[in-house]
């Protein structure tokens, strides 16, 4: 299975850092989209230093923070030759998280001026899994009706709320809810924390 990740320019950089890793876990087939505004917030909230320049640069440095157990590959976000920038070459997923508002509206009104958004286009229109984690609050009216317009097109929009019943001890366990029911949503099963009612012990 074959996912493309964005990681857009909101706060919450750990839910994309912590997604990417989940998949690896899984064997997912990993592609990764940074924009350029998220580089620099990875940096601040979860980042071990300065982001460096170069692409193969900057994928050891992301490969040092996700940790996960094997490699996935970095695409250039100006760089439209790309595959999944065509819709004869979909991936057969794609996850923004976090996904901006500004990502969210963008995508909402087919504004592909990025590859990011281009490809998330391209997911809608061929009708695979398209899974926004958004992260914003309040949400103004123009927000509310960018995501009824997205959730309309087919895509699946997930706020980043975590649930409690799990009892979570840690940030962590509240990044794992949120992560989990993103690749959930795809039907890719985490297995990190139990689900509601079945009685499992916690990992």
């Amino acid at each position: 299975m074959k996912v493309l990740l964005g990681i857009s320019g909101a706060s919450g950089a750990v839910y994309g850092v912590r997604c990417a890793a989940l998949l690896l876990a899984q064997g997912i087939d990993l592609h990764v989209l940074v924009s350029a505004t998220a580089w620099g917030i990875l940096s601040a909230e979860v980042g071990d230093g300065k982001v460096p320049g170069t692409l193969a640069a900057r994928k050891r440095w992301l490969e040092r923070i996700v940790s996960g157990p094997r490699p996935f590959r970095l695409y250039a976000e100006d760089d439209f030759r790309i595959p999944f920038a065509s819709g004869s070459n979909p991936p057969d997923a794609m996850i923004v998280v976090p996904c901006s508002m500004g990502a969210a509206g963008r995508i909402a009104n087919g504004v592909s001026s990025s590859v990011m958004t281009r490809c998330a286009d391209v997911v809608l229109k061929e009708r695979k899994p398209l899974v926004l984690v958004v992260r914003e609050m309040p949400f103004s009216v123009l927000h509310l009706e960018n995501l009824l317009t997205l959730a309309r097109a087919g895509a699946d929009v997930l706020p980043a709320c975590p649930g409690f019943y799990h009892r979570p001890e840690s940030v962590s366990d509240l990044v794992d809810f949120v992560a989990s029911r993103a690749l959930s949503r795809i039907g890719v099963e985490a297995g990190v924390l139990p689900r509601w009612g079945d009685g499992q012990a916690r990992p």
